[in-house]
């Protein structure tokens, strides 16, 4: 149970709000509203801090039922100052993102939609897709996220035919570039054969494309043909009008219609229901539809307007953005709630005029109505998806009878050839969802575990305990917390567990039958956690379910949703360990010709295979080069040389 001293709030104590309002600064700036708890309940910004907070206060003003709710509870109020808007707007958005107040409208961090990513850190950046935006390094630039992943894979691949890149993420050979040089795809980027700065030049215009400046792109390419052409320089020529086509058909089919073609502007909307928001921004280039982002908000109880969600949307995407990629004109769906803020900001970082509207007619508002459709399929489908996991883990949790729906469910594997690089697997679904960032896989260590000795129940026990031994007899010391409740609304809990993590699962799958059953639940049981998760195990002939201590299976359907869920994370489980066993044996092959080298010991092969990557650069390579690598000397080199070369 979690006590602490409780202050009165504001508006029970007029006098103690008149004084905090006149200590509030008419400046720009960021202020927090706190409860009796000393909880952030809400973080906003505005240009000046007297008036809006003021705002709150205020007999006449009227407020939502949620804001209302909000005001009864404030019984702090903090506030920084900025010196510019921009800076009170950039100060929010981190404060929000760190403090996840309950009354901010909070964006979800999915990894449904793929971001492309481009690492201007590097010397010569590479391009590609992922779902996680690491913003660690600051030159690095991520755009999307964006909702056709089908229509991505296709224009990075097409970009990549039409503009020369590195299309292998290692070298296939050390001392000469390969086949894709050859042809013109790559300008021999593993050989330095082009400068970083020219390389540079051409990501960047590869950046245009997924900046929305495709049409921008080809004036400039279009220009530099035509004086190539005049300069007789035809090979260039022809080389820049391909390019050009091919750019031409990356918009193709896309055009919009619109009177004013010639303005760049994007047009935002959303569908939402009881328990989130979809929201769908189309960037509308000289006519063109460039790119279709998605977003997903959180819509909390009591629900939120749909002005405040536009609105974090917006400042969230356009503070990631380059300020060539803020359009002129911003249509929005409904009124934000603080648009004149935005449109300042905006304004100042393109250096000219943004315009942000409601349109209430004709073609604009069109296109906002085909913006609301998409979102409201994306979000009948996510919906789909949700009821088809919730109802799986609602029939997983009555057929173990579990207490609560199981949030985080880990499955694990084992995968060798007759004990031939032994390795588990680790995955995670959250919500009945894989959670591939927390995907784990093992290398058994387990001296017993040898070629031609397995004990799968020996290293089901190991990776086990590796996996909890964080949690050893934390057990004892777990207990429940209540939540504060004000207003007959409940506040986000505090831990449940004190003591384990937010990564500890709910319920913990293992392939196989009652043996390896036993053997993990043996582990648990010695590190006191036996009692605090559920483990079951899931039989691959018959499907059937085991339970710890029951000698027969559960009585189930293969088809139930709760068994099927079980069964896609015993497979995925599967597959993640068998990709990685034959990724160690491919390496165990690659090794097991410099085993036959006498003086060559472990050490010594693998700076061997870090210096050249692979055998057939060590068996083309000279005495010479052999002796280059640190710790192996002359004879060696000779020994190695000879072996190959007999």
């Amino acid at each position: 149970m979690i006590s602490s001293a409780k202050v009165t709030p504001l508006v029970n104590n007029p006098d103690r709000l008149e004084r905090r309002l006149k200590e509030i600064p008419a400046e720009p700036g960021v202020y927090l509203m706190r409860d009796g708890s000393d909880r952030i309940l809400y973080i906003g910004k505005s240009k000046k801090l007297r008036s809006r907070v003021r705002s709150y206060f205020r007999n006449t003003q009227p407020l939502s039922p949620r804001i209302a709710m909000m005001v009864r509870q404030v019984a702090e109020i903090e506030f920084i100052v900025t010196d510019t808007e921009a800076e009170a707007l950039a100060l929010e958005a981190n404060l929000v993102k760190q403090h996840q107040p309950y009354f901010n409208v909070l964006l979800k961090d999915d990894k449904k939609y793929p971001y492309i990513c481009i690492t201007w850190s590097e010397d010569y950046p590479r391009i590609f897709i992922t779902r996680k935006r690491n913003l660690r390094k600051e030159k690095d630039r991520y755009y999307g996220p964006y909702v056709d992943v089908g229509l991505l894979r296709s224009t990075l691949h097409l970009l990549k035919q039409i503009f020369p890149q590195r299309q292998r993420p290692r070298p296939l050979f050390k001392d000469r570039p390969c086949l894709n040089y050859d042809i013109g795809r790559c300008p021999g980027v593993c050989q330095q054969l082009v400068s970083p700065q020219e390389y540079r030049h051409t990501v960047q215009k590869i950046a245009m494309v997924f900046q929305g400046r495709t049409g921008e792109l080809i004036d400039i390419l279009t220009q530099t043909m035509e004086q190539a052409s005049e300069s007789l320089n035809f090979e260039l020529a022809a080389k820049i009008r391909d390019q050009i086509k091919g750019l031409n058909a990356l918009s193709a089919d896309q055009k919009v219609a619109l009177p004013d073609d010639t303005v760049s502007r994007d047009a935002i909307a959303l569908a939402a229901d009881a328990n989130q928001a979809c929201i769908q921004l189309f960037q509308i280039r000289a006519g063109r539809l460039v790119g279709r982002l998605g977003f997903f908000a959180e819509v909390p109880s009591g629900g939120i307007e749909l002005g405040a969600i536009l609105q974090r949307v917006l400042e969230d995407h356009y503070q990631t953005v380059d300020a060539v990629e803020i359009p002129s004109e911003i249509l929005v769906q409904h009124e934000l709630t603080d648009t004149d803020l935005l449109a300042d900001w905006l304004s100042e970082r393109k250096g000219r005029k943004v315009t942000i509207l409601v349109p209430q007619r004709q073609t604009k508002a069109e296109l906002i109505e085909m913006v609301e459709r998409n979102a409201k399929y994306e979000l009948e489908r996510t919906q789909k998806l949700a009821d088809r996991n919730s109802q799986a883990m609602q029939d997983l949790a009555a057929i173990l009878d579990l207490p609560d729906l199981p949030h985080r469910i880990e499955g694990y594997d084992i995968s060798h050839i007759h004990g031939a690089n032994p390795v588990a697997s680790q995955v995670v679904f959250i919500n009945g969802t894989q959670a591939k960032q927390h995907y784990r896989h093992y290398k058994i260590k387990n001296p017993t575990v040898t070629i031609g000795h397995s004990d799968d129940f020996a290293s089901l026990a190991e990776v086990i305990r590796r996996r909890f031994r964080q949690y050893k007899d934390v057990g004892a010391g777990l207990t429940d917390t209540i939540s504060p409740q004000t207003d007959n609304l409940t506040l986000p809990a505090l831990p449940r567990k004190q003591g384990i993590s937010d990564d500890f699962p709910d319920l913990i799958m293992i392939d196989g039958g009652k043996g390896q059953l036993s053997a993990v639940v043996a582990v648990l049981q010695d590190m006191n956690l036996l009692d605090k998760v559920r483990v079951v195990s899931l039989a691959k002939q018959r499907e059937e379910i085991f339970l710890p201590g029951e000698s027969f299976p559960l009585p189930t359907d293969a088809e139930q949703p709760g068994v099927q869920l079980l069964r896609r994370l015993r497979d995925e489980a599967h597959r993640f360990a068998v990709s990685f066993h034959r990724k160690q044996r491919s390496e165990t092959l690659r090794r097991s010709r410099l085993d036959e080298i006498p003086g060559l010991g472990f050490a010594r092969q693998k700076q061997l295979l870090a210096y050249f990557r692979s055998i057939d650069y060590i068996r083309e390579a000279s005495v010479q080069q052999l002796a280059q690598v640190p710790g192996i000397g002359s004879r060696l080199a000779e020994d190695i040389y000879t072996y190959f070369h007999p």
